[in-house]
C-alpha cells in the first residue's frame, strides 16, 4: 500500500518465522516497522493485518497470537516506530477505515465478554469510532446492535472524508446489506440502507467516487459480475447503471479507481478470469468505455490491486503463475508502463513444472475444470498423485504458485486441483450450484475427478491420495466416505467432519447460508447426506488418513478431527493407518513458519509414503536463488 510518500510492504523472508511489515521512503530506503520476533521471540505472535493512515503518518497494526481469541490494535508513528495509541481489545477479523489527517478511525471489535450472556460464542461485533488518544472504553458505537449477532461487517469512508459506508453480511459468503452515511458528525452518522440483500440475493461492493454516485461491484442480476454507477442514497436496484457489464465466460476479480488529476480523465482498472487466467483492462471511468489492455509478466493470476490515496495514477498488483512465486508489480497510467517494484523482494524458487488446465465431464454432464501441474519432461504412464480441492464459500481456484505443489511435481509426481461447484470459478451461480441442498454436487464433481485422472492413465488408485484444507477438509473426507475405492490415502487439515453439529463449533454459526442448519429437518437431511463423520460405515476397508489439526482451532474447532479419526480407527477394516496429527501451539491458520514447514513435511511424506512417490526419483528440478531488493 502505498500513502503520501511512503510505500507499506509485509515481507517474510526464509528466516522468518512471521511476516514483518516494512516502509520504504522516496529514496527506495527500506526499514522494519513491525518484526514479530522483536515482540515475541516464540514465533507465535504474528503480523494479522494494518491499515496506514491516508497521509502515511500512522498505521494501525493487528497483531494475533495463533492459538488465543483476543486481538488487539496498536497505532504507531511511522517516522519513529513508537506505538502512539492502544492497544485496542477484542478486533479479530476487524475493517478499519481511518477518517482524513489521521486523528480518528472506523473499527469493528467485539462486545467486552461481561456485557455478553454466560457461554455466548457468537460473533456479536459493533463498529465503532475511535479518536487517537482516547481510551478504547470511551470509543463510540455506531453501528450493529443484538438483532446481528453473527454480521461480518466492512468499512469504507470517501476520499474527502465526508461519508462512510458499511457492508453487513450474515455470513463470508452471504448476500449484505449497504448503508451510507454521512459523516456530519462522525461520533452520530444517520444511515440509510441503499441495498437490501434479502431483495437483491446478491453480494454489493461500494466505493465512493468523486461526484455524488457509488461504484458498485455486484453479482447482482450478473452471477460473474458487473461494475454499475449509483446515487449515492437511491435504494431502487433498478437505478443503477452498468458502467462494465457482465463477461459470463469471465468472472470478475477485482477493480480500480484512477483519477490522480494528472491523467487525462479518470480510469477504471478492471480484473478478470478467462479460463483461470487473469487479464486486465483500463476503461475510461465515465462511459466504462474499455480503452486498452494491461499486458501482463505472463498467463497467470493477479491479485490485491492497489493504488495511491487519495488519488492513483499508479496502480500496484501481485501476479504469479506456476513457476513463478508471487511477484509485486506497477503500472503506471501516464506512460502505460508496467515494472516490477523496486521496493519489494522477489522469492527466491523457480521450478520447472508444467502448468495446464483441462476439462471433464462430471456425472451429470457438466464440465469442470481441473488444473495440472506436471513435470515439464513427461514421460507415459500413471504418477503418483496428488488431487487438491476446495469448493465452498465461493471460492475460485486458480494456476497460482502453490509451495506443495512444486515440492511434489519435484519429486516425480502430478499436483491436480479439482475447481468443484460450490466455488467461484464460474461466477455465483457455480456457488449457487454446490452450496447448501446442492453440496452433493461439489463432492460428486471431485470423485469424477479423481476418475478422470485414473481412466486418462495419469495414475491408478493405489498412486492417487487427495488433499483438502479447511472446506477443502471436508469436501476431501466427505468424497472418501463416498468413495473409499477410489483412493490411497486422503489428507485433511483443519477440516469439517460432523456436519450436524459444525454450527456449535469455531464460527460454525455463521456458515449456515453455505452449508444449512440441523435446526431446520428438511436441511439435516442434506447435511445428514454426506456428512463425512455420519457417513463413516464400519466395515469398510478405508484408504490411509492423516487429519490434522490444531489443539485451539477458533474456525472449525478441533471437535472434527477427533471424532472423525476415532470413527474411521473404529469401523476400518484395511491394514492403512488411520492417523491424527495435533498441533499444541498454532490455530486454523497463520502458523510459524517453522510449524507451517514442519507441517507440510509431514503431509507430503505421508502422501507419498502411500502413493509410492519417492524423491529419489526425482525429474524436475529446482533453480534456487538468493532472495533480495530489487
Amino acid at each position: 500500500m502505498v500513502r503520501g510518500p511512503i510505500m507499506f510492504l509485509a515481507e517474510q523472508l526464509r528466516e522468518d518465522e512471521q511476516r514483518r511489515l516494512l516502509v520504504v521512503d522516496a529514496e527506495g530506503n527500506r526499514r522494519v516497522l513491525v518484526d514479530p520476533a522483536l515482540i515475541d521471540p516464540s514465533g507465535h505472535a504474528g503480523l494479522y493485518d494494518w491499515w496506514p493512515s491516508r497521509e502515511g503518518e500512522r498505521v494501525a497494526v493487528q497483531m494475533e497470537v495463533a492459538e488465543q481469541p483476543g486481538s488487539d490494535i496498536l497505532v504507531l508513528d511511522v517516522r519513529t516506530g513508537e506505538a502512539v495509541d492502544g492497544p485496542l481489545p477484542r478486533a479479530r477479523n476487524t475493517s478499519l477505515a481511518w477518517l482524513p489527517g489521521g486523528e480518528a478511525f472506523y473499527y469493528v471489535s467485539r462486545v467486552p465478554n461481561g456485557d455478553l450472556a454466560p457461554g455466548d460464542m457468537r460473533l456479536q461485533r459493533r463498529v465503532r469510532l475511535h479518536r487517537i488518544g482516547t481510551p478504547w472504553q470511551a470509543d463510540t458505537v455506531v453501528f450493529g446492535g443484538d438483532d446481528a449477532p453473527d454480521h461480518y461487517y466492512g468499512l469504507t469512508v470517501s476520499a474527502d472524508g465526508r461519508h462512510l459506508a458499511i457492508t453487513a453480511m450474515a455470513g463470508p459468503a452471504s448476500p449484505n446489506d449497504v448503508y451510507v452515511a454521512e459523516l456530519i458528525d462522525p461520533q452520530a452518522p444517520h444511515f440509510t440502507k441503499i441495498v437490501d440483500g434479502r431483495i437483491t440475493g446478491a453480494r454489493v461492493l461500494p466505493r465512493f467516487l468523486v461526484d455524488d454516485d457509488l461504484l458498485l461491484v455486484t453479482d447482482y442480476l450478473a452471477p460473474c459480475g458487473r461494475i454499475c454507477v449509483a446515487p449515492r442514497h437511491d435504494t431502487d436496484p433498478a437505478a443503477w447503471r452498468t458502467l462494465v457489464p457482465e463477461d459470463p465466460q469471465a468472472p470478475l476479480d477485482e477493480c480500480l479507481v484512477l483519477d490522480d488529476p494528472a491523467l487525462p480523465r479518470p480510469l477504471l482498472l478492471v480484473a478478470r478470469a478467462r479460463h483461470g487466467i487473469s487479464t486486465v483492462t483500463l476503461h475510461d471511468l465515465a462511459g466504462g468505455r474499455p480503452l486498452t489492455g494491461v499486458p501482463l509478466p505472463g498467463t497467470g493470476v493477479v491479485s490485491s490491486l492497489r493504488t495511491n490515496i487519495p488519488h492513483g495514477r499508479q496502480a500496484w498488483f501481485s501476479y504469479c503463475d506456476a513457476t513463478t512465486p508471487p511477484t509485486i508489480y506497477r503500472y503506471d497510467a501516464i506512460s502505460g508502463t508496467m515494472a516490477q517494484e523496486t521496493g519489494a523482494t522477489t522469492a527466491g524458487r523457480t521450478p520447472e513444472i508444467r502448468s495446464r488446465s483441462v476439462r471433464y465431464r462430471a456425472g451429470d454432464g457438466t464440465e469442470v475444470t481441473l488444473l495440472l501441474f506436471t513435470p515439464a519432461e513427461e514421460h507415459q504412464g500413471p504418477r503418483p498423485t496428488l488431487l487438491y480441492g476446495y469448493g465452498s464459500f465461493g471460492m475460485p481456484m486458480r494456476p497460482w504458485f502453490f509451495p506443495m505443489a512444486a515440492a511434489w511435481v519435484s519429486a516425480g509426481g502430478i499436483y491436480a486441483v479439482a475447481c468443484v461447484r460450490g466455488g467461484g470459478d464460474a461466477g455465483q451461480h457455480w456457488h449457487d450450484a454446490g452450496r447448501g441442498p446442492y453440496k452433493h454436487r461439489a463432492i460428486s464433481d471431485f470423485n469424477d475427478a479423481a476418475t478422470w485422472l485414473i481412466t486418462t492413465g495419469r495414475t491408478t488408485r493405489d498412486q492417487l491420495a487427495i488433499y483438502g484444507i479447511s472446506g477443502g477438509g471436508l469436501l476431501v473426507t466427505a468424497a472418501a466416505a463416498q468413495r473409499p475405492d477410489l483412493y490411497a490415502a486422503v489428507i485433511a487439515a483443519g477440516p469439517l467432519c460432523d456436519m450436524v453439529r459444525y454450527e456449535r463449533f469455531g464460527l460454525g454459526c455463521t456458515w449456515t447460508e453455505e452449508f444449512g442448519t440441523a435446526s431446520r429437518p428438511e436441511q439435516l437431511r442434506w447435511l445428514l447426506g454426506y456428512s463425512p463423520y455420519h457417513n463413516v460405515r464400519p466395515g469398510t476397508p478405508y484408504p490411509a488418513f492423516l487429519l490434522a489439526g490444531a489443539v485451539t482451532d477458533l474456525q472449525t474447532g478441533e471437535a472434527h478431527v477427533t471424532k472423525m479419526c476415532a470413527a474411521l480407527q473404529h469401523a476400518t477394516s484395511s491394514d492403512r493407518p488411520v492417523l491424527m496429527r495435533r498441533e499444541p501451539d498454532t490455530a486454523h491458520a497463520a502458523s510459524p513458519a517453522s510449524k507451517e514447514r514442519a507441517l507440510t513435511a509431514d503431509l507430503l511424506a505421508f502422501a507419498g509414503q502411500y502413493t509410492g512417490l519417492s524423491p529419489k526419483k526425482a525429474t524436475t528440478r529446482l533453480h534456487e536463488r538468493a532472495a533480495e531488493p530489487r
